[in-house]
């Protein structure tokens, strides 16, 4: 009994050509890729780390492996091939951390979702990589770190400036106190 039989479905080459197109666009516009096995996961687990992985700007696929393999070439992920065999799916982010830090946090509250390793740039990253990456902090969370590190200079230069003229200000106002 073959598989569209049994229920399943079957795609045909133009669906085929479009999600390969699709996962090809995806791998070019991704700062990093987490691969990861997901079995037995309930509708209510995947529905909820869809929806994590949407809140912090990244995508989460399900795939087939063969039309991964074939979407991964002339990318800089193409050295990941390997990695694309079991129940696989495939986190992405233009953020090279956020990914990771979704999946890997997933994957501490539920052991159906393993990380497998992954890639960032032309780098291939291993699971322990992944997870390392998840430590480090997002590209927002070091904007506003720089943010924070430049304004605060400018307001204590500010201040500086400042205090002499209130200094001569309170002692005008407490001499015409005393008078």
């Amino acid at each position: 009994m073959s598989f569209q039989q049994r229920g399943g479905f079957s795609l045909n080459r133009n669906q085929k050509t479009d999600l390969v197109n699709a996962l090809h666009n995806t791998f070019n516009g991704s700062a990093s890729v987490v691969i990861v096995h997901c079995v037995g996961l309930t509708v209510a687990e995947s529905t909820d780390l869809r929806l994590k992985m949407r809140e912090a700007n990244c995508n989460f696929k399900v795939t087939k492996n063969r039309i991964a393999r074939i979407a991964l070439k002339d990318t800089k992920y193409q050295h990941m091939e390997s990695m694309f065999s079991g129940p696989t799916a495939i986190g992405s982010s233009e953020d090279p951390v956020m990914a990771a830090k979704v999946l890997v946090n997933f994957a501490k509250v539920n052991e159906k979702l393993t990380i497998v390793g992954g890639g960032l740039e032309d780098k291939l990253l291993t699971s322990m990589d992944v997870e390392a990456l998840a430590k480090l902090p997002s590209l927002n969370e070091l904007r506003g770190k720089l943010v924070g590190l430049l304004k605060a200079p400018a307001t204590k230069v500010l201040r500086v400036i400042l205090e002499p003229a209130s200094q001569v200000l309170r002692t005008i106002s407490q001499k015409s106190k005393q008078q």
